[in-house]
């Protein structure tokens, strides 16, 4: 597969950004390359497309699956796997918001509520420390309430919502 020039800059550059998300950068340029791909491409036209050892190819795929952003498809004559990678950026969107919370955000709640309720009991522990955990728990529980009131919005819905941007703060005072 032969990538044109402002293909390469944009798998060239969601790498980088991946690597600012914490997501490893040949993770991030074959997911880039499966959007971009017009049909199913198989490990080896990714290892030669992007120049990549085919060991991490393989573990790049494996994490792709994992976070649902990338299947498995299968194609005629060919018993290889091939891959695509999910089309909508609504979807794409949805599954690593709903990916990131699942596996930073709910364990980190957890170890939050945990701590509270040790707090509590902690004679050693400042009275303000306290206040500074519960501001942070009560924080991350608003933002997973609200994931959690939009993750079910149609897309257009949502879109709608986000185009109206300053005009609900505004709306709200």
């Amino acid at each position: 597969m032969t990538l044109s020039p402002t293909e390469q800059k944009y798998i060239l550059h969601w790498g980088e950004m991946g690597t600012r998300w914490g997501v490893n950068r040949t993770v991030a340029q074959i997911h880039a390359l499966l959007f971009l791909a017009n049909e199913p491409l198989n490990a080896e036209q990714i290892v030669e497309t992007l120049a990549v050892a085919r060991s991490n190819v393989s573990n790049s795929l494996k994490e792709l699956q994992s976070w649902g952003l990338v299947k498995v498809a299968h194609v005629m004559g060919d018993r290889r796997d091939h891959f695509v990678a999910l089309q909508d950026v609504w979807e794409i969107f949805r599954v690593i918001v709903e990916e990131r919370k699942r596996r930073e955000i709910d364990p980190t709640l957890s170890v939050l509520r945990q701590c509270a309720i040790e707090a509590e009991e902690d004679r050693g522990m400042q009275p303000a420390t306290r206040e500074k955990m519960a501001h942070v728990l009560d924080f991350l529980e608003m933002l997973a309430d609200s994931y959690d009131d939009y993750k079910h919005m149609p897309p257009v819905t949502l879109k709608r919502f986000l185009k109206m941007g300053g005009k609900v703060a505004k709306l709200l005072g």
